[in-house]
């Protein structure tokens, strides 16, 4: 009999109870394709405890007729071992293998108090599973309905589907569209940048061409002051006709010196002998001084600077 109960539980706990766990949600699918498989695994789960409940309860029944049929045998036992104490004294081998097998079914008893323990602990666990997935379903089944109501308004799209996929395709534009105004924005700051580099070179550029006409204009003054200089000698000399020789020979010296200098603000070495050609050179070289004078008052009027010239 204790082999035959062993084997029943054995076939009929060990696998039959066991559920399949509802697969983990996979969280790249849409909220209504999560709606329906919800209710798919919902609709699974209420059949496997439905049987289950059925199942439990065939097995309480079997459970509770075992329990009575072993409280009668061990009443039956308590009874032979009154009856026949001493005969099981003169037998202490039998009445050994009898104890075993009372203490045997007894932990086989315990065993299967702790197996219906824990199949009321399963199936608290799936209540509550269910109930869980009771509320993801009223949760999610606005979308449902939603979607359906798009679907009934629209004449474009044939299937809920067609406009997850729609969805999905218009996800996927925004987020290239989101993308592409990055990189713009990137160049445009970057371009920005090298505008603001430009101009602060330019800005370099004008000082630099400010200091250098300031130079200019303070070589202008010095020339006009040399030039004014020599021309009241030469009023002099002129004027004074005793010393004419004295005066020509100065002059001379005069105009050789002015066009050395002259020269030399030329950056030329080379030397011309006869004066009429150095007072010709000294000539150019102040016509050259007015008109750049003329030029600078010009430029100042109107805001503007201007580069010399090499001959200048």
């Amino acid at each position: 009999m204790t082999v035959s109960l062993e084997e029943y539980f054995r076939t009929t706990f060990e696998d039959k109870l066991l559920v399949k766990m509802p697969e983990r949600e996979d969280d790249h699918l849409t909220p209504a394709t999560r709606l329906l498989e919800k209710r798919r695994e919902m609709a699974e789960v209420e059949q496997a405890l439905a049987a289950q409940k059925e199942e439990f309860q065939m097995k309480m029944e079997s459970l509770q007729q075992r329990r009575e049929e072993l409280e009668r045998k061990e009443f039956q036992l308590k009874e032979s071992l009154l009856k026949f104490d001493k005969f099981l004294k003169e037998n202490d081998s039998k009445r050994a293998r009898a104890v075993k097998k009372a203490n045997d079914e007894r932990e086989l008893k315990k065993q299967k108090d702790k197996e219906i323990e824990r199949v009321k602990e399963e199936t608290e666990a799936y209540q509550k599973q269910k109930e869980m997935l009771q509320k993801k379903v009223e949760k999610y089944v606005i979308f449902h309905n939603y979607m359906d109501k798009v679907l009934e308004a629209g004449e474009d799209f044939h299937e809920i589907r067609d406009i997850i996929t729609r969805w999905d395709t218009l996800t996927a534009t925004h987020q290239d569209l989101l993308e592409r105004d990055q990189l713009n924005h990137e160049k445009v700051e970057k371009q920005r940048q090298d505008l603001m580099k430009y101009m602060e070179e330019k800005e370099n550029q004008v000082l630099n061409y400010n200091n250098q006409l300031s130079t200019l204009q303070t070589r202008l003054d010095a020339a006009q002051s040399e030039a004014v200089k020599w021309e009241s000698k030469w009023t002099h000399i002129k004027n004074t006709a005793a010393k004419k020789t004295l005066l020509l020979g100065r002059i001379k010296m005069a105009t050789h010196n002015l066009y050395q200098l002259v020269r030399s603000h030329q950056n030329q070495l080379d030397d011309v002998e006869d004066t009429t050609e150095q007072l010709i050179q000294i000539q150019l070289f102040v016509q050259d001084l007015n008109q750049i004078t003329s030029e600078i008052k010009k430029m100042e009027h109107t805001g503007t600077s201007i580069v010399p010239s090499s001959s200048s």
